[in-house]
């Protein structure tokens, strides 16, 4: 009766008996599409999964393949690039990205605030007080160190976050046999959008710092307390 409980517990937490270890990115999303779909628990507009978490071996093999897939996902690399060189400008406006787009996708349009701004830009977020510069020196100085991490979500902001709150709560990286681990937290993931341009900007930001260090980069590291799609993708 006992085990019984344990397990009905652990159905309703549905954080059991999944895949935790991927060669890349693709292979995650696809993983992940077929188990949501399969155990996701309906949670408001979306199924989901609740505490995910794994690892991407090689995490600069961070396409999304669609040719020969019987996932219907078809990922926009040209995006993704650059929603990366928007990121790494700097400037969370949002005509910062039209300029290097050509247009504004209209998730972005709105999230903005009245001015153009968004919280989520995680360029913005992570070079606030020079955040990176201070995780390359520490992690220069201190190659052990467990304190070369940096925060997204800040709590003193939470009344600016009506329209825009940022998915991931922070960054940390780890240098592990001269190769630099980065694990990112995240509170929510939208597998079909989220997942596929974030782990592409998160894993650009892991190559960006290996190479300050002049190390490899290691392994990715991803924890979503809810990792879901809504239902229309499904």
């Amino acid at each position: 009766m006992q085990r019984d409980l344990i397990l009905k517990c652990m159905n309703t937490i549905n954080i059991t008996m999944i895949k935790n270890n991927f060669k890349n990115a693709d292979e995650a999303f696809k993983y992940f599409y077929r188990e949501i779909i399969k155990s996701g628990v309906a949670f408001s507009d979306t199924k989901a999964l609740f505490n995910v978490g794994f690892t991407i071996e090689n995490p600069i093999d961070n396409y999304i393949h669609d040719k020969g897939s019987i996932v219907p996902r078809k990922w926009n690399l040209e995006y993704a690039r650059a929603e990366w060189q928007w990121y790494i400008s700097g400037d969370r406006n949002i005509t910062k990205l039209g300029k290097i787009y050509g247009k504004i996708p209209p998730i972005w349009i709105k999230m903005a605030d009245d001015e153009g701004n968004v919280n989520s830009n995680y360029g913005y977020q992570w070079e606030r007080n020079e955040q990176i510069n201070y995780v390359v020196g520490l992690l220069k100085t201190q190659p052990d160190t467990r304190q070369a991490c940096i925060s997204i979500y800040d709590g003193k902001e939470i009344s600016d976050y009506a329209n825009d709150t940022p998915c991931t709560y922070a960054v940390q990286f780890t240098i592990v046999n001269n190769r630099l681990d980065m694990c990112v937290t995240m509170r929510s993931n939208d597998l079909w959008y989220g997942f596929c341009n974030d782990q592409y900007q998160f894993s650009k930001l892991q190559e960006m710092v290996s190479k300050r260090l002049d190390i490899e980069t290691g392994v990715y590291y991803h924890f979503a307390h809810n990792m879901h799609l809504y239902n229309n993708k499904i």
